[in-house]
């Protein structure tokens, strides 16, 4: 069996974006949500036996109170932020596991269930749909892959190393450095995408590169520089790596027989009729 895990919060931002808004009849935003439940419907009609949804229920994680930087709800479209628990209402009504995270992000429950479903040897693949690059680090060879359903590409480990220069298990560190402005850490001065992957590719992690670069005997620009700037925030880059590191202990479901898709419920037809009876709304300002 093939286990499809969900990032729900992705698929909630890129369908409000990429339908036209609705309102039901008492006048809430509705669209994206029902593009989102049509989307993996089409998914299970197309076969999918085993699926798991993950969602922000809130933004703010474990994270903010290490970063004052990271990531928060601030900005998000107030029509957007009211379809979250839409969203994990309208999953759980229609017979889909969702899993809402509260003190964790959804992509700590996207590697926890990838790390627990790729445990099971009856299962033939995981596949983890989520364009987020720090997903990257819970890919293992061809078993557990990453799918961005939007453009239709697969990375397994392979490709992961091809997009990055580094394996997986080097994602966090080479996102300690470079920075990842969706979660809103910055990385270090001077290291980019490209300085990153030569030394970690092989040094593979923060701890095992020389203060030195003379000891690197790497083709990199600047490196010097590079080593003096990872010299005096080493302990920042630390921690940069535990924001990018997910977790994968979380507890969320005993055995893989229990993401079986096994139809709706009967909460479902009363949303149905109220996404059926959305009207479309004024086009939002971009």
């Amino acid at each position: 069996m093939d286990v499809y895990l969900i990032d729900g919060t992705y698929e909630l931002f890129r369908h409000f974006y990429a339908v036209p808004p609705a309102r039901d009849p008492e006048g809430r935003e509705v669209a994206a949500v029902r593009g989102v439940l049509a989307s993996l419907q089409r998914m299970l009609d197309e076969g999918v036996t085993h699926m798991g949804v993950a969602t922000d229920h809130v933004i703010e994680s474990f994270r903010n109170r290490l970063w004052h930087g990271y990531k928060t709800g601030e900005g998000i479209d107030p029509n957007l932020w009211s379809q979250f628990p839409l969203l994990e209402e309208t999953l759980a009504a229609a017979g889909i596991v969702v899993w809402p995270m509260v003190e964790f992000e959804a992509d700590d429950a996207l590697a926890s269930a990838a790390y627990k479903a790729a445990a099971d040897p009856r299962v033939d693949r995981v596949i983890i749909c989520t364009p987020d690059k720090d997903l990257a680090q819970s890919v293992r060879a061809t078993r557990v892959v990453q799918l961005n359903r939007r453009t239709r590409t697969t990375l397994d480990e392979a490709g992961v190393i091809k997009k990055f220069g580094v394996p997986p298990d080097s994602i966090p560190d080479y996102l300690a450095l470079v920075g990842d402005s969706a979660d809103g850490f910055p990385g270090l001065p001077g290291w980019g995408p490209k300085s990153s992957a030569a030394v970690l590719a092989k040094f593979g992690h923060l701890e095992s590169i020389p203060p030195s670069s003379q000891e690197w005997h790497v083709d990199v620009a600047s490196a010097g520089s590079l080593a003096a700037t990872l010299n005096a925030q080493r302990e920042l880059a630390l921690l940069f790596r535990t924001l990018a590191t997910l977790r994968a202990d979380i507890p969320l479901f005993e055995q893989v027989g229990q993401l079986r898709y096994a139809g709706p419920t009967p909460a479902l037809p009363p949303i149905l009729a109220r996404f059926e009876a959305a009207k479309a709304a004024p086009a939002r300002k971009r």
